[in-house]
């Protein structure tokens, strides 16, 4: 389906030759051989999404499926699925559902599709957002999916997937002080602590401005065409916030910081030991459509 920047080949091709150089005696090209700490893919297709943002169903399903296969290394989707879930799994795909920039509703359909091809079966998964808390389902799961949109945020810079999982608490005002930090916390809740197996950050038309709650202008959303899939939500989160704060400054012609400021994606490693924040330390395998990626 698509042409990746960096094929697995390559990248180990390159870090081979790194290391023979390295110990030649050239130390930054060494550097280069270390391994990174956390990987995401970033896929995108121009044709996935059209001017009047109506979805390409075959092509993000298509999408989707390479990501996780190139993700974790094995030779088709099902084998992908297969590592993240076993028959006896009960799975929350944990969605978004705002109403101006929601999950689609295909993907999530898709996902499913692929859980129950992968052994489980299809009444132990649950397909939910704001309910997750009452949710059958969630509230027995062993295994979590997570996938929303990445959107500009009036409490916490950003809403990625760090943020998507304060549905699950009884009180998400708790995590609204000081831009968000604390978001990290919410996934070491004993009901999410260590069930999450994929995240999925859609960056299908981003919202990378806004100024207010819930405020929202097609003007400040772009056709990016892609996502960004990882088992790290905060290597996702990174990754994303990277190209947000890039197409800023592309469009504000000038450095334009997020209001508020993102504090809980770095916090999220540096405080509550999540994940990786540091993009030196992350690998981007870069799947597809190549032109403004923006990173």
């Amino acid at each position: 389906m698509s042409e990746s920047t960096m094929t697995r080949r390559d990248f180990l091709r390159t870090t081979a030759a790194a290391a023979v150089v390295g110990s030649a005696g050239m130390p930054f090209l060494g550097r280069q051989a270390v391994k990174k700490e956390a990987k995401v893919v970033l896929t995108r297709h121009r044709n996935v999404v059209d001017a009047d943002w109506k979805l390409n169903k075959q092509i993000i399903d298509e999408m989707i499926d390479e990501a996780v296969t190139v993700l974790f290394d094995v030779k088709t989707p099902g084998d992908a699925w297969k590592k993240m879930v076993n028959p006896s799994d009960i799975v929350g795909i944990k969605t978004n559902v705002w109403r101006y920039l929601r999950t689609p509703q295909d993907l999530e359909q898709t996902m499913k599709s692929r859980l129950v091809a992968a052994g489980v079966q299809e009444k132990n998964i649950g397909i939910d957002d704001r309910g997750v808390l009452f949710n059958p389902v969630f509230t027995q799961a062993t295994a979590l999916i997570n996938v929303r949109p990445m959107r500009a945020h009036n409490w916490s810079g950003v809403g990625g997937c760090l943020k998507n999982y304060i549905m699950f608490t009884q009180s998400p005002p708790d995590y609204h002080s000081d831009s968000c930090v604390n978001l990290g916390a919410l996934w070491k809740l004993p009901h999410v602590h260590g069930k999450t197996r994929l995240n999925v950050l859609l960056m299908l038309t981003p919202q990378f401005h806004c100024t207010g709650p819930h405020h929202f202008d097609k003007e400040h959303t772009w056709l990016y065409k892609g996502m960004i899939v990882g088992t790290d939500p905060v290597a996702v989160d990174a990754v994303g916030l990277k190209i947000i704060e890039a197409r800023r400054k592309e469009y504000f012609k000038e450095e334009s910081p997020m209001r508020p400021p993102v504090t809980h994606i770095a916090a999220a490693e540096r405080k509550h030991g999540i994940g990786v924040a540091d993009l030196n330390k992350i690998e981007i395998v870069r799947l597809g459509w190549k032109e403004g990626a923006l990173i």
